[in-house]
């Protein structure tokens, strides 16, 4: 917070960054800085299947992918599924968002909220 980056949440080895996306919202913003073994900045990049109806799961996962090749310095460490169900309490899945998750690691914390800014200003989740 004293570096100017607002903190969406704590976990006992990283602080995710939040997001503001109005005056009084703000979300998970993808950016964490992590520090379990070596410090490091991850970034988690998104597509929405809802965004592209009938492109296979691969397909959004390179998507993603594509967003991560503007990480500079940024290596791919996982990927991941989450569905988004109806709220309501049925079964209906509403969207599944394909997740690629990239990491850089730094070598001090100076460095890692330099990459944290510099990352929390390009585009993370893929559109039409």
């Amino acid at each position: 917070m004293a570096a100017g980056l607002e903190v969406f949440r704590t976990r006992p080895d990283e602080v995710v960054l939040a997001e503001r996306v109005r005056e009084n919202l703000i979300l998970d913003s993808g950016v964490r800085v992590r520090a379990a073994g070596e410090l490091e900045v991850r970034v988690v990049m998104k597509v929405q299947q809802a965004d592209f109806p009938g492109e296979p799961d691969e397909a959004l996962f390179d998507r993603a992918r594509a967003l991560g090749a503007r990480a500079d310095g940024f290596v791919e460490v996982g990927t991941h599924t989450d569905t988004v169900s109806d709220p309501g309490g049925s079964q209906r899945t509403l969207d599944v968002v394909y997740e690629v998750t990239f990491a850089k690691p730094e070598a001090d914390l100076d460095a890692a909220i330099a990459t944290a800014r510099t990352i929390m200003g390009i585009e993370r989740t893929a559109s039409k």
